[in-house]
């Protein structure tokens, strides 16, 4: 798998991954009708916090996902997949802290984890790669074009053992 398509894959998973989390998050935005206004005041403090983390985080997976169709370095990419799983830890961290004064479902934490130990995965893989000698280049087109030509000169006659033309295979009789 190469390195760009695993900081897509990774980029979207967790996106994915925290989107369950906020989907089941107690928003008052979300358990009130559309027509009801809510003011940021209005919001619990820690509730505020949970979502400036987890916005943070959706941030740098955005950035992941940016990196990866720009078809970014390695060393970007590792360095960018360190960064969001800072705010995954950070995250999480809130998220078991805080689930009862919250108010936050057990299944987030657990979700926010599971997210994470596939990016821990996908960002030792990144970073191995980005830490690698880079390979060496296979030979050009010009390369591969200018190969010897073979003529009258460099060409090889002679009885081998598969040499059918002037004998059998088997040898002389």
């Amino acid at each position: 798998m190469n390195l760009r398509r695993a900081a897509l894959i990774a980029a979207c998973m967790s996106a994915v991954a925290a989107a369950p989390a906020a989907a089941q998050a107690p928003w008052p935005q979300q358990q009130q009708p559309a027509a009801s206004p809510w003011t940021q005041q209005q919001i619990p403090p820690c509730l505020q916090e949970f979502g400036k983390l987890r916005d943070e985080t959706q941030k740098r997976a955005a950035a992941i996902q940016a990196a990866g169709k720009r078809k970014a370095p390695p060393q970007e990419a590792c360095a960018l997949f360190n960064a969001f799983s800072a705010a995954e830890v950070k995250l999480l961290k809130f998220a078991t802290t805080n689930m009862a004064s919250c108010g936050i479902p057990p299944q987030v934490p657990e979700q926010i984890k599971k997210g994470h130990v596939r990016t821990e995965d996908i960002r030792s893989k990144v970073c191995q790669a980005a830490a690698a000698p880079p390979r060496p280049a296979g030979p050009s087109l010009s390369d591969a074009l200018s190969a010897p030509i073979t003529d009258s000169n460099n060409i090889k006659t002679g009885g081998g053992t598969f040499d059918t033309l002037t004998g059998t295979p088997l040898g002389s009789k």
